[in-house]
């Protein structure tokens, strides 16, 4: 399953690892910010959330790092990209 079939399931967490600045200006419906220099002190909240965690960010650079970081944790994890373009799918169908 890829993260739009995941959200629409109603699986997982959309998790936006973009600056609070950033997300203040656009993002996905029901997403949690959590920028990627806190993520990893940030651990026991980002645990607590339904699993996958899908990161998104401005262009996916950033969410593949938080991606990387999060799977080493354990934890499962989709790289879903751009909020933007996420969110474009989302609605899509």
């Amino acid at each position: 399953m890829n993260a739009t079939e995941t959200v629409r399931a109603g699986q997982g967490t959309i998790v936006d690892v973009r600056s609070p600045e950033e997300f203040a200006a656009g993002h996905n419906e029901g997403a949690v910010n959590i920028p990627l220099p806190e993520i990893i002190h940030r651990m026991e909240d980002v645990q607590s959330m339904k699993q996958p965690l899908l990161l998104v960010c401005a262009s996916g650079n950033r969410s593949g790092m938080a991606a990387m970081m999060l799977s080493r944790e354990g934890l499962d994890v989709m790289n879903a990209g751009g909020w933007y373009d996420f969110e474009s799918k989302l609605k899509a169908a």
